[in-house]
């Protein structure tokens, strides 16, 4: 995080954001373990962009055999790498597929978490006092409240959809993200350049904004990085006990087909890739994580 001096006004602010992007960024890519989440991280995203491109399939089409007959469970081979389902499909572009909708849905719902947590993160430790406490004690709820209960909950009242999924992650995992946004606005608000536009006539919305936020959006954009992880841990949970809507791909419902057909055991590569294309972004993600936590560990240990 960028140490503030002056207090932020105008263009500065976006600048003081970008600043703050670029800063994570140049950390996260200084250490090896970093390097490679950024690797494997942007080959998914890649993957995502050009799925049409990528997939010799459509997600849902039926790929026939030379005869004419479905090719249904085919093992894998250089026509199907990642083999076929029970109705002929092919796994490999399912999956490429899959990438581009399991990532969009973990990005909204991370980028929403993220917004949640950062605003009651703000509002909790400027105003301090009964807000804080009512703020913190909502999040400790969160902490509470079991997920797949209330994401049960959400799909049965308000059926089966994207915008439900990211409700239900957005609901409860923004708890982790305040909590660290309030710890750093609690040393914010005793800074000088705070101190300064208070005197200055600043309204609370304007100090929070426009002078505390710039300077906690970076911290904020990790967590809600490290979010993604378990926004697609979530989705993909959701989605392989058939909360995703009907013939959405991603990765969580090509497993969800697999176990429903009964064929895992013979068509053992239809669940198999899905299963590895989340570990290994999950893995990256908390790759990520660990090099932000290596960096900070050696900055503190040069501190005099």
């Amino acid at each position: 995080m960028i140490s503030p001096s002056v207090p932020v006004r105008g263009s500065m602010r976006r600048g003081r954001v970008a600043a703050g992007a670029l800063q994570m960024g140049r950390t996260l890519w200084s250490t090896p373990s970093g390097r490679v989440a950024v690797v494997i991280v942007g080959a998914f995203l890649l993957i995502a962009a050009l799925a049409p491109v990528i997939s010799m399939y459509g997600p849902l089409e039926r790929v026939r055999g030379p005869q004419g007959g479905l090719a249904r469970l085919l093992p894998p081979s250089a026509a199907h790498p990642f083999g076929t389902t029970n109705f002929g499909r092919d796994v490999f572009s399912q999956v490429v597929w899959g990438t581009r909708r399991t990532l969009t849905i973990a990005g909204i719902a991370a980028l929403a978490t993220a917004l949640i947590g950062l605003n009651v993160g703000l509002i909790a430790g400027y105003l301090g006092g009964k807000v804080d406490a009512v703020l913190m004690r909502l999040a400790d709820s969160a902490y509470a409240i079991p997920f797949l209960p209330l994401a049960l909950v959400l799909v049965g009242i308000f059926g089966r959809s994207d915008t439900v999924l990211v409700l239900a992650i957005a609901a409860l995992f923004w708890r982790t993200t305040a909590r660290v946004v309030r710890s750093q606005v609690l040393t914010l608000k005793e800074r000088s350049f705070v101190k300064a536009a208070v005197v200055s006539g600043a309204s609370r919305r304007r100090v929070l904004y426009v002078h505390i936020a710039p300077n906690v959006a970076a911290l904020a954009l990790l967590y809600g990085m490290l979010l993604v992880a378990e926004a697609v841990l979530a989705e993909a949970s959701l989605s392989f006990l058939g909360m995703a809507p009907p013939n959405a791909v991603s990765w969580g419902t090509i497993m969800f087909d697999a176990f429903t057909s009964q064929e895992m055991r013979r068509a053992w590569w239809w669940p198999l890739f899905p299963g590895l294309a989340i570990m290994l972004f999950v893995f990256a993600l908390s790759l990520l994580g660990r090099a932000h936590e290596s960096v900070q560990r050696r900055r503190l240990e040069v501190m005099p």
